[in-house]
C-alpha cells in the first residue's frame, strides 16, 4: 500500500505552460472588446436596415395604390412677373398654406408657368403655378410608411444628414463583421468550423449570383 509520505516524496509533474504573446492577449481583448459595444451601439441601425431590407425587397406587395391629394389657391400676378427673384416668396407661401415641410427638389420658369417640386422620403408634391392668372395647383403624394422606412433605407430625398447616418452605419457593419471575424481565431477548438462556415456562406452568395442573377 503507498503511503502518504511516499506520494509526498514522489517528484510532481508540470503541466506545460504555454505563454501567450501579448500583442495575442490584447488583440483578443480589443476585438471581444470593440465587437461586443459596437454591436449594442449600432444594434437599432443595423436592425432596421435588415428589415426595410425585407420591405425593400418585396415594395409592391406592402404598398398599395395612393391616390395624390389636391391643392388649389392663387396668387397675386405681381409676385409672378418676376419669379426669379420671388422665389422664396413663392416657396415660403406654398409651404404655409399647405403644410409642406420636405425639401424644394425643383424651381423651375417658364413662359407661361411656375413648376415647383417638392420631395422627402415616401412624399412628392409637384405645383403648377400659371404666371398669367396666378391660380395654382399642388397635387401631393403621401406613399404610407413602408414608403417612408424603404427610402430611408436608399438614402433617397433624405438629405445629407441622413446620408451620414448611412456611412456610419456601413462602417459600424464593416467593423462589427472585422472584429467577429477576428474573434474566431482565438476560438481555438472552433476556428476550423467557423471558417468552414464562412467559406461555405461566401460560396453560396457567390453560386446564387452566378446561376440566378448574372
Amino acid at each position: 500500500m503507498t503511503t502518504t509520505s511516499s506520494l509526498q516524496n514522489k517528484p510532481q509533474t508540470k503541466e506545460p505552460v504555454h505563454h501567450v504573446p501579448l500583442w495575442k492577449r490584447k488583440t483578443a481583448h480589443w476585438s471581444r472588446w470593440l465587437h461586443t459595444y459596437l454591436s449594442m451601439v449600432s444594434f437599432t441601425i443595423l436592425l432596421f436596415f435588415a428589415v426595410t431590407g425585407i420591405t425593400l425587397n418585396h415594395q409592391a406587395a406592402l404598398t398599395g395604390e395612393v391616390k395624390p391629394q389636391r391643392y388649389t389657391g392663387t396668387f397675386d400676378a405681381s409676385v409672378l412677373k418676376t419669379p426669379e427673384a420671388k422665389k422664396d416668396e413663392i416657396i415660403g407661401t406654398v409651404r404655409g398654406r399647405h403644410g409642406i415641410k420636405a425639401a424644394l427638389s425643383d424651381f423651375r420658369v417658364d413662359n407661361d408657368q411656375v413648376q415647383v417640386s417638392f420631395k422627402g422620403p415616401g412624399y412628392a408634391a409637384d405645383g403648377f403655378i400659371d404666371r398669367g392668372t396666378g391660380k395654382y395647383e399642388i397635387l401631393e403624394s403621401r406613399l404610407g410608411f413602408v414608403a417612408v422606412v424603404n427610402d430611408l433605407h436608399k438614402g433617397r430625398d433624405t438629405g445629407k444628414v441622413w446620408s451620414g447616418v448611412i456611412d456610419a452605419s456601413a462602417a459600424l457593419m464593416t467593423l462589427v463583421s472585422l472584429t467577429g471575424l477576428v474573434l474566431i481565431f482565438f476560438l481555438h477548438k472552433r476556428v476550423r468550423a467557423g471558417l468552414y462556415a464562412l467559406a461555405i456562406g461566401t460560396l453560396i452568395c457567390y453560386i446564387v449570383y452566378v446561376i440566378w442573377v448574372s
